[in-house]
């Protein structure tokens, strides 16, 4: 097969070569006749001589590397004979004869089936050689083919004659200013100030200063609003966190990457659980039946020992039970394990959970509900079809589906005016968002525990009783 191929290739590359080595001597000639006619149809005839000496030199690199990979294409024919050959005879072996006592025919048996795996590697990597040759040469005959059926480059048109420049115009006289208006001088772009970009130093600098603030005080806690539609009631509360980082308050997308990197986010759920607590307290202290939701980050539920050390909080302060809402990652609730569906199972007999940071719309309303999850919170983006929901639930119908098995919808993140009547007409019963009320930061007396009551000072010893006799008893009645 591989010298049929490069007999098949040589043939047309000498043609090939034949006709550029005419066209390169047909060059020549115009060239000499257009000189002595005219200098434009010399013009004309040098590209084409050009052109003809480029096609010549490319021919003659592809018919040597034609005529190369024919050579090793016949190479490779005869190993691949070979190795057939070889195989035939290992199949003509006779066999089937009766092992002696000592078994040496099991050992000719092994060495025959070794030598033939052998064999077999070798005629594989052999084929393999001769698929790329024979590719590469199909490459070539190719390439020669489009070089040989490219037409000749187009011959730019001789250039017009020079046109004699117009006069110059007279030159405006130049504008003096008056000396009330300052001059200013000019100053090239590149010399001006340009602000320089933020190096790994002040970088790192920036992740100090916020993983000291995080113990140091400056974590702050912001209460907003989640209001009832079509009511506008305030129904409960989020509480979210905030970093006053060198004057500037920061949001969690702000510091939350710095967190994660260095794997102190289970340190801000703790801090804000205790700071969540306290307000609590504050609220069951006014007779409020307000409760207060806060999401747990990722990492937190799968923080060994988390969940229980949760379940310890929850029983050391009753308060909690009712007024306590965790919110859930969505994504983490699709992958939790048995461990955790079991803390999750024991702590909502106390406290109730949340769908947090929704990112679609495929929500499994009883196998939610029976994880103790009460409040859906989706984003209004998703809800009004901003972005794409990504489920089998239509935005209109998802309320009514959820309040089926007792999950409430709570539409996040709302701040335009023009879209409250859009979520009222989905039968939305709460949402939260700037258009209702901004985050507010709770007060420091608020998040500090209560001092406990001085106890009472013991009463003062009583004067003991005075013995008196018998007859100032008689004198007294007397």
């Amino acid at each position: 097969m591989a010298p049929t191929s490069g007999h098949r290739a040589e043939g047309p590359s000498a043609g090939l070569i034949s006709l550029c080595l005419a066209s390169l001597l047909g060059g020549g000639l115009c060239l000499t006749v257009a000189f002595l006619s005219a200098p434009a149809l010399g013009v004309v005839a040098g590209l084409g001589l050009v052109w003809a000496i480029g096609a010549s030199v490319a021919a003659g690199f592809g018919w040597r590397r034609a005529r190369r990979a024919a050579a090793q294409a016949d190479k490779l024919s005869g190993e691949v004979d070979l190795l057939s050959r070889r195989l035939l005879a290992l199949e003509q072996r006779p066999g089937g004869a009766a092992p002696p006592p000592d078994g040496g025919q099991t050992d000719r048996l092994g060495d025959a089936v070794a030598e033939v795996t052998a064999e077999i590697g070798l005629l594989g990597g052999i084929v393999r050689e001769l698929a790329v040759t024979v590719a590469a040469q199909d490459g070539e005959i190719g390439r020669l083919k489009d070089l040989a059926t490219a037409p000749p480059p187009v011959a730019a048109a001789p250039p017009p004659a020079p046109v004699p420049p117009p006069a110059p115009a007279p030159l405006p006289e130049p504008k003096v200013l008056p000396r009330s208006t300052p001059v200013r001088p000019f100053v090239p772009e590149a010399a001006l100030p340009r602000p320089a970009p933020a190096s790994d130093a002040a970088l790192r600098q920036r992740q100090d200063e916020i993983l000291a603030t995080l113990t140091s005080g400056g974590l702050e806690v912001h209460l907003q609003p989640i209001v009832s539609l079509p009511q506008r009631k305030v129904a409960f509360y989020e509480a979210l966190a905030r970093l006053s980082v060198g004057g500037a308050r920061l949001t969690p997308a702000e510091f939350m990457p710095t967190l994660e990197r260095h794997g102190r986010t289970t340190e801000l759920d703790r801090l804000m659980l205790a700071r969540v607590t306290a307000i609590c307290r504050q609220l069951a202290a006014r007779g409020s039946a307000a409760a207060v939701i806060y999401a747990l980050t990722p990492s937190s539920l799968f923080e060994p020992g988390f969940l229980r050390a949760l379940g310890r909080l929850v029983e050391v302060h009753a308060e909690l039970a009712g007024r306590l809402i965790l919110g859930l990652p969505q994504r983490s609730l699709r992958s939790l394990d048995a461990e955790q569906v079991a803390a999750l199972a024991a702590l909502r007999e106390r406290i109730l959970f949340a769908l947090d940071r929704a990112v679609d719309l495929r929500f499994d309303g009883p196998a939610l509900a029976a994880q103790g999850v009460a409040y859906v919170k989706v984003p209004a983006d998703l809800l009004l079809g901003r972005t794409a929901p990504g489920g089998d639930l239509a935005p209109e119908d998802l309320a009514s589906v959820l309040g089926r098995v007792g999950l409430r919808l709570v539409a996040e993140g709302v701040e335009r005016e023009s879209d409250v009547p859009d979520l009222i007409d989905l039968d939305l019963p709460f949402a939260q968002g700037n258009v209702f009320s901004p985050p507010r930061i709770v007060r420091p007396e608020v998040l500090t525990p209560p001092e406990p009551p001085p106890e009472p000072e013991p009463p003062a010893p009583e004067d003991p009783p005075v013995r008196r006799s018998f007859r100032d008893f008689l004198r007294r009645a007397v």
